[in-house]
């Protein structure tokens, strides 16, 4: 049984027991709604289909269930339960199913789902990622845990950055941001433990930004006050981990870049000095700054590039794709975050709300 739940032209014609011409002729006939995935591939939703076999068999159960019917569209009785008995990510009712296009608009779309478990987007089709996946240190998400153990939160780490690298072009890049290190919960060295990660896992390693965040809180523990028995030192600083996959020469792509003069020169200077976003402006707990995604953007791909965020949140990496011309993608597991994205398209990217094209019922 095919646990994916959203489905190529080919596997919804072994779903429903029919060909994939007879596929065509059901969406002609407004039979079978699909989306179209950023290379132009046709995906069904397993959802959409399991409701048109209800209704078929309601159908038929209605005319005569003893009568033999012309089978247009008979559908045999595939089971309308899946599992995922073969991996570890649960599926609950609060928890979006994988690869639902949340939105989509011209060169941006949103997909309401999991990183790890996605197949709406095509390997080795993604120009750079720039992402800022969680931390690990108790934030509230409406979804996601963020109390892990540190076992754990590297075990999750290796699962999607894994997913990255066969995203990525040969000479695609990958910018990460993440703490430098954490104390929450003991001391741990985020950046060197998960820049070891994927490095086993294939990437190859660039270059690392320190972002300041200009930040400072007024701190009120420093450990052992005035003595050398246990100080706690803590720099306010986050960090992007510049890699790649196999080329670090960019050969792909249109080669034309938008970056300014100095533009190159500040930002080729490995400390970035900009301020964070605010949280309550934006409606996310960990705001991603616009600023950030479109220094990466312009620094690290060209025109027309497609971009990828996989843990989208509030949208900035989006944003910046259209600042820069980029073409972009954000994946998002919470439907919440979904739709603030989409609002900060339309206000803050201003994007004609006539010129929507998203899947009926998401709203």
């Amino acid at each position: 049984m095919n646990d994916k739940t959203m489905l190529t032209t080919k596997e919804t014609a072994d779903y429903l027991r029919v060909s994939p011409s007879t596929i065509c002729r059901m969406i002609k006939q407004s039979l079978l709604k699909f989306t179209s995935t950023p290379s132009g591939q046709r995906l069904f939703s397993k959802k959409d289909l399991n409701q048109y076999i209800k209704k078929e068999r309601k159908f038929k159960v209605q005319q005569n269930s003893n009568k033999k019917k012309k089978k247009d569209f008979l559908i045999s009785e595939t089971p309308l339960v899946y599992s995922k008995e073969n991996t570890k990510h649960i599926i609950t009712p609060e928890i979006p199913q994988v690869n639902e296009l949340f939105f989509h608009k011209d060169s941006i779309w949103i997909f309401n789902s999991d990183i790890i478990n996605t197949n709406g987007i095509e390997e080795n089709s993604i120009d750079l990622i720039v992402t800022s996946p969680p931390y690990n240190i108790d934030i509230q998400y409406n979804l996601h845990d963020d109390t892990m153990s540190y076992e754990d939160y590297l075990s999750f780490t290796k699962k999607w950055i894994t997913k990255c690298f066969t995203l990525l072009k040969g000479d695609g890049r990958f910018c990460l941001n993440i703490p430098l290190d954490k104390n929450k919960g003991g001391q741990q060295s985020v950046c060197a433990d998960i820049t070891t990660i994927a490095k086993q896992i294939g990437f190859k390693y660039h270059s690392t930004i320190i972002w300041n965040e200009q930040n400072i809180s007024r701190r009120t523990a420093w450990g052992s006050w005035l003595s050398a028995s246990a100080p706690y030192v803590i720099a306010p600083v986050e960090v992007i981990i510049v890699l790649y996959k196999k080329e670090w020469k960019k050969t792909s792509g249109s080669r034309k870049s938008n970056i300014t003069k100095n533009e190159f020169m500040e930002w080729t200077n490995g400390v970035w000095n900009f301020s964070g976003e605010s949280k309550k402006k934006v409606g996310h707990p960990t705001p991603f700054p616009v600023e950030l995604p479109r220094r990466c953007i312009k620094l690290f791909s060209f025109i027309g590039d497609m971009i990828l965020d996989p843990f989208l949140g509030s949208g900035s990496t989006l944003l910046a794709c259209l600042q820069t011309e980029r073409k972009g993608i954000g994946i998002e597991i919470d439907s919440k975050y979904c739709e603030l994205a989409k609002k900060r398209l339309l206000t803050e990217g201003q994007i004609n709300q006539l010129k929507f094209n998203m899947i009926e019922g998401e709203k």
